[in-house]
């Protein structure tokens, strides 16, 4: 028997998770076998990249930002990613800690020194070290952080949740694509989407493992005198990658959102210290500032590619950033969306573009003109440390103010799990898509993700450092921009053909259904009774399965060609000449089980048990309205709910064809 037939395999999508691991595993072995020509050839690979590409990454993420916008500002932003009546699954201070964890965390720390005192000696046209220089450094580290790198996990984000929670779809990237391809996202363009996201996810987030594991060996080197060397850098990633494993097989609610929250305590520790102990009043005029700098050349800086002024800047600074973050996408926006159910499209845009930005715009302020006002006073000279060693950066910078030593080990414990929430995090997302879309895969797999990224993470670095790992994020996310520009697209057309549907559902027909016409008494009977799993089950049996065996006949003689299906929990009606559809007409009655109100046994109360439960038989529609009960129903009304949503469908096929 095949290995990859062995039941360990059973949950996993075999072509996804073992082009995935190979693809994967050949870079690898390429770059361990001979770094020195790996180095070289990473070298060359990034400079053609920028050079033929890169105004096709700075389009392409103008282009995200201005999509998120328009559907947010349009009616479309009223619908909530779930079902109409579905609330968050998690409170809303959770659920920034857990998006800004896993979205930027180990980048601000690298960073937040680092960016702003290097543009400040070094900006791309004007003299380095001047009061111009220091405004423009500002605006430059706000306008790579800002909203554009948020625009681009909210368009991956978005359009998972949405085709997720609403329409019922694997939580993976190919959903998004169903309304272009209908069921061939099933096949063989389906797979290689989602090989494209697990690739471009595992770099991109080994890159932020590796520029995480340099500033943890600085820290440990600046406080303790630890040797900041490629081996030490590699027991770290073995240590914290061990951590990362522990967290990820916790799972999301046990493991990852205890260290977000973890994490945002400890960063906005530290953030008050500085702010508080730097210079304060400069930091409030300068956060001011700043932040009318970066919105009045947004719209310019968005576009400049200093095309008629070549300058490498671009390609070390906003070209590998914006490939930084389209490389996150898959792993940030799989991970938004994973906690975004029952919010609706305007307030995951706006949060997700706004609230995290606001926080490192802040974040940045304060590290960074903390860090060049020392520089202008003469009390801290950071740049040349920036220039020969950039991990070390922060530390420097705390040196110049009061309790440095606290501070030092706070930002290392910061980096550290900032390290271990991007890893076990994009282990996490990376096994939802190698499975499918299952949202809680086995624990094997996760555990062999979260090592395989430190692996990553450790083989880049002996290949070429810094550079390789900007390597990596840069050719991981050249076919993945492609991919995204095209869920873009099919998100559009999923919420142009929802709406179509919503007007169809108001017109169409005024056949009873969702128990209009069913007469009343046998509405409340329903509504009081709590069938048990054998009713269900004879409901099931004797009343759904002929009721839809009976319409597909009736179909067949019309010339309509349609199947049944009937399985334990779940009997469907498909009609055949709509299956290559984005959107088939597929009428499905789903078993679904609920605990029993306490109100129902008053008398019982005291003696309750959590397997008390009752069973709704509930009509799935794809576009995302509530389900409803139709247990109580006879054959009969069933036809009647079947031909009155076949009415509304046929309708809607109308409206956009």
């Amino acid at each position: 028997m095949a290995f990859w037939n062995w039941k360990i395999f059973e949950s996993v999508n075999k072509p996804v998770f073992f082009i995935s691991a190979l693809i994967i595993f050949a870079t690898l072995c390429f770059a361990a076998l001979d770094s020195g020509d790996a180095s070289t050839i990473f070298k060359t690979l990034q400079s053609g990249i920028v050079e033929r590409f890169g105004w096709f990454y700075v389009l392409s993420v103008a282009i995200f930002l201005v999509f998120v916008l328009g559907l947010a500002m349009s009616s479309f932003g009223d619908i909530r990613l779930g079902p109409d009546s579905s609330e968050p699954d998690f409170s809303y201070a959770s659920w920034m800690a857990m998006l800004f964890s896993a979205g930027m965390g180990i980048g601000l720390m690298f960073f937040g020194v680092a960016e702003p005192i290097s543009h400040y000696f070094s900006p791309p046209t004007i003299e380095g070290g001047t009061a111009q220089a220091a405004r423009e450094a500002m605006e430059i580290t706000f306008f790579h952080w800002g909203i554009h790198a948020w625009a681009i996990y909210a368009v991956v984000g978005l359009s998972l949740a949405y085709f997720g929670y609403r329409r019922g779809l694997p939580l993976t990237i190919r959903s998004s694509l169903y309304p272009i391809l209908g069921e061939r996202i099933h096949g063989p363009i389906g797979h290689a989407v989602d090989i494209l996201a697990v690739v471009s996810t595992m770099f991109g987030v080994a890159t932020s493992l590796g520029v995480g594991v340099m500033q943890v060996n600085a820290g440990l080197n600046h406080l303790f005198g630890v040797p900041e060397n490629e081996w030490m850098q590699l027991l770290l990633i073995a240590l914290i990658t061990g951590a990362a494993t522990t967290s990820v097989v916790a799972g999301l609610d046990s493991g990852i959102k205890r260290l977000s929250e973890i994490n945002l305590i400890l960063a906005i520790g530290l953030l008050v210290f500085v702010l508080l102990a730097g210079p304060t009043l400069f930091l409030l005029q300068a956060f001011v500032q700043n932040m009318g700098g970066y919105l009045g050349s947004l719209v310019t800086r968005t576009f400049t590619l200093f095309a008629y002024e070549p300058n490498h800047w671009i390609s070390d600074w906003t070209l590998f950033y914006w490939a930084w973050w389209i490389a996150w996408s898959p792993f940030v926006g799989m991970f938004i969306a994973r906690i975004s159910r029952g919010r609706t499209i305007r307030e995951f845009v706006i949060n997700v573009l706004l609230v995290p930005s606001g926080f490192t715009f802040l974040w940045m302020t304060v590290f960074g003109n903390s860090a060049i006002f020392f520089d202008m006073e003469g009390i801290s000279k950071l740049g040349e440390v920036v220039t020969t060693n950039m991990p070390v950066a922060l530390f420097q910078f705390l040196e110049a103010l009061p309790f440095s030593s606290i501070a030092s080990i706070l930002g290392t414990a910061l980096a550290i799990t900032f390290f271990v929430t991007s890893s076990d995090s994009g282990s996490l997302v990376i096994d939802i898509i190698t499975s499918g879309g299952d949202k809680e895969p086995p624990v094997w797999q996760r555990i062999f993700w979260a090592v395989t990224e430190g692996i990553v993470a450790a083989v880049l670095l002996l290949a070429g450092g810094l550079g390789a790992l900007q390597t990596a994020s840069l050719a991981s996310a050249l076919p993945f921009t492609l991919v995204i520009l095209v869920v873009c697209w099919g998100l559009y057309r999923g919420l142009r053909d929802e709406r179509a549907r919503k007007a169809s559902h108001r017109v169409a027909s005024s056949l009873a259904v969702d128990g209009v016409g069913v007469p009343w008494k046998q509405r409340l009977r329903s509504i009081l009774h709590y069938p048990k799993r054998a009713q269900a089950t004879v409901f099931m049996a004797d009343i759904a399965h002929p009721a839809l065996l009976e319409v597909a006949r009736e179909l067949s003689l019309r010339g309509v060609e349609s199947s049944v299906n009937h399985q334990e929990d779940r009997v469907s009606l498909l009609v055949e000449e709509d299956a290559g559809q984005a959107y088939p007409f597929e009428y499905a009655v789903h078993l679904r089980s609920y605990e029993t109100p306490s109100f129902a046994f008053p008398e019982f109360e005291p003696k309750r048990s959590k397997a008390s439960r009752f069973y709704r038989a509930e009509v799935y529609q794809g576009e995302g309205s509530d389900p409803y009960d139709v247990i109580s129903y006879s054959k009969e009304q069933i036809i009647a709910d079947v031909i009155a949503q076949y009415d509304r469908h046929r309708y809607y096929l109308h409206l956009v064809s």
